[in-house]
This record gives structure tokens, sequence and C-alpha cells, in this order.
């Protein structure tokens, strides 16, 4: 028994070096595919529809000035005199004469009305619509909106809103202190109707105009090579950095909307630029792994950061040349081009903490070593 047990254990031993090899292969590969599914997820291609719009094919913004009544005591008061100014003129159009001094009541306030007309929208649709008091009213709670046009930057009317607005929130027998809501502003679901449509077509025309929402060269030149694979031809024109004029094939004459349909639909691996996002109120930090280190030394409190090439085989370090770092500090050594991702692994490694890594950042950046754009919201 005592022999059979040696021999199973001086077999365990000799299989320990072939589990570990299998082991560390099996790590090896498993990194391997971590790295290939990162690139691949960093490869990954968006469509044109995210990237870009249409010239001419935008949103309107629509304002008007109104009415609120049936507040309960909580509307303007006696310092807004046009309010009652406003509503003197809107019952003098409906045929009722008063003066606005006599139209001076805490269950009315002036609000200003706001919307926004999305393309293509046809008279007889609906807009959600924004209400703001524009005088010394508490609250717009239980208040009905009177009819009040909205108009464009043209100061055409484009639509009338009217309806009982809504504060949102909880009850109304909760204490001031727990009120949740806003209540000098209201909303309106659907409480404007499109009156008249913002002309846009895209009939009979000879070419059409794509524009990138990010601005970039590399990026503008890809969509316009990838278009003309698309329509099998030379019908792209990159324009500047930001827009590319495509000429309407002949097949697609009087259907252009087909046109734009397939043209939004195809795929690009747009350029990324090399930015860090800092957030200073709240310590957050976003970048790119594609952001990139060049050779530097940095001492941050008991911290001290460098990269610098590794040292060459056979050379041994001489009195001349000491090693900067005090005893006692933490020590972090990249090599150059280094990604960083990888230094704020290594920096979180040793205990930074976000604030301190945005004063490092910072301090990279002024020294003209950090590869990439920084911005400060």
């Amino acid at each position: 028994m005592q022999k059979t047990t040696g021999a199973v254990n001086n077999a365990a031993t000799m299989e320990s070096p072939n589990q570990n090899m299998r082991r560390t292969a099996l790590l090896l590969a498993g990194a391997m595919l971590l790295g290939i599914l990162w690139q691949a997820g960093f490869a990954q291609a968006a469509r044109l529809k995210d990237l870009a719009s249409v010239k001419g094919v935008r949103s309107n913004q629509l304002v008007g000035y109104g009415i609120v009544v049936g507040l309960n005591g909580t509307g303007d008061g006696n310092n807004a005199g046009f309010t009652g100014q406003g509503l003197s003129n809107m019952l003098n159009n409906l045929g009722v004469k008063v003066s606005p001094e006599s139209t001076r009541m805490k269950n009315i306030a002036s609000v200003m009305v706001t919307a926004t007309l999305p393309p293509f929208f046809k008279a007889g649709q609906n807009l959600d619509v924004t209400i703001s008091s524009v005088g010394d009213a508490t609250s717009l709670q239980g208040g009905t909106l009177l009819a009040t046009p909205l108009k464009g930057l043209d100061n055409n009317v484009y639509a009338m809103a009217q309806g009982p607005i809504s504060t949102g929130g909880g009850p109304d027998d909760r204490p001031p202190s727990q009120q949740k809501n806003h209540l000098t502003v209201a909303r309106i679901s659907n409480g404007a109707t499109v009156e008249r449509e913002v002309p846009l077509s895209f009939a009979n025309k000879e070419s059409i105009t794509i524009s990138l929402a990010a601005p970039d060269f590399t990026t503008i030149s890809l969509m316009k090579t990838a278009i003309d694979t698309y329509l099998g031809g030379a019908y792209a024109t990159a324009r500047d950095g930001a827009s590319v004029e495509v000429a309407v094939p002949p097949k697609y004459r009087a259907q252009e909307v087909a046109l734009l349909a397939a043209l939004e639909n195809i795929e690009i691996n747009p350029e990324r630029r090399a930015k860090v996002v800092l957030n200073e109120r709240t310590g957050t930090v976003v970048m790119g792994d594609n952001v990139t280190i060049s050779q530097l030394a940095l001492s941050h409190g008991n911290l001290s950061l460098r990269v610098t090439p590794p040292p060459q085989s056979g050379v041994a370090p001489t009195s001349a040349q000491p090693d900067p770092v005090r005893i006692g500090q933490k020590v972090v050594t990249l090599p150059p081009g280094v990604s960083l991702g990888e230094v704020v692994r290594a920096l979180n490694s040793v205990g930074v903490a976000p604030r301190e890594l945005i004063a490092i950042f910072q301090a990279i950046k002024a020294a003209g070593a950090l590869q990439a754009e920084l911005e400060i919201i």
C-alpha cells in the first residue's frame, strides 16, 4: 500500500509540469482571444445615419406668449403688469372690452410656450409643448393654457397650443420641503396642433449633401469611398472635412428618398480622435484606449511615474546616474508609447485616487507628453 501511494504521488509530481504548461497555454489563448475581441470592438462599424445628417433635414424651434388661467391663487401678482395687459388684449379680441387694471388677478399667469417642430411634420399632427412662467407666479399647477400661436424665426405661425397643463410630481398635500417637481414649468402632451408645414422636398434634386456630426477628414474620406463603392461609381465628392455631396445616379432619379434610405444604412469604421474627458466635480475620467504617453518623469506627492525606455542589457547603473526615486515612494515605470489606459490601471494599482489622476493628466498634457486632446467639463 505504501509503495502504491508513493507511486501515485510520484506520478502526480511528474504530471504537474504538464498541467502547468496546459494551464499556461490556456491563459495565453484566453489573453489572445480577449485581445482579438478588444480590437474587434473598436473596429466595429457604424451606420451612416448614426454619424451624419442630410442637409436641410432639421428641426425648427417654435415660441409663443400665452396666458394660463384657473390657478388657485398662485398666479402673477400686481408686479407683473404685462399679465393683465395680455389678458385684456385677448378678451378684447373676443369682444369683451376690459381695461388692463381690472384684470390683475392671482388666478392667471403669463407664460412662454415653446415647442420643437420635427422635419416632415404635416398639418394636423400634434406636438408636445413646454410652458414656463415669466412673471412672479408661484405655481402653474391646475391651470389651463389659452389658445397660443407658436411662431418660427420667420414670424409665421406654425402651430397652435392650448389645453390643461401638468407639472408632474406627487400629491398636493406633501410638505413644501418634500416637493420634488418644479411648479413654474409645465408640459402639455400633444398640446399643439401643426397649422403650417415647413417646405422640404428631395424630388428632382441633382445632388444631396450629407454632413458629419463630428467633422473629421479621415472619416469623410472613408464615407466618400463607401458611398462610391455602394453606388458603383464616382458619385460622391468630399467638399470639406464635414460634408460629402452625392450626385443622384440615373437609376435613382425621381426616387431620391429610396437613395437616402439606402445610403443611411451604409456601414463605415469612423476615425476616433484621441481624447481625454475629465470631470473635476465628480472625479470622472473618460478616455479612448488609443491615447498614448511619450517619455517623461513625473513626481506627485509620494508617487513617482516614469515613462522611460527599458535599460540596455549588460549595462549596469553607475554612480554618475543615481536612481532619482526616494525611499518610501510609490514607483510606476512604463515604456514609451504606452496607452493612457495602461497608465490609469498602473496608477490605480498603487492607490491613486480619481482626483489625483486628473491633476496628473493635466500636468502630463502641459508637459507635452500626452498625445491627445484634453477636455475638462
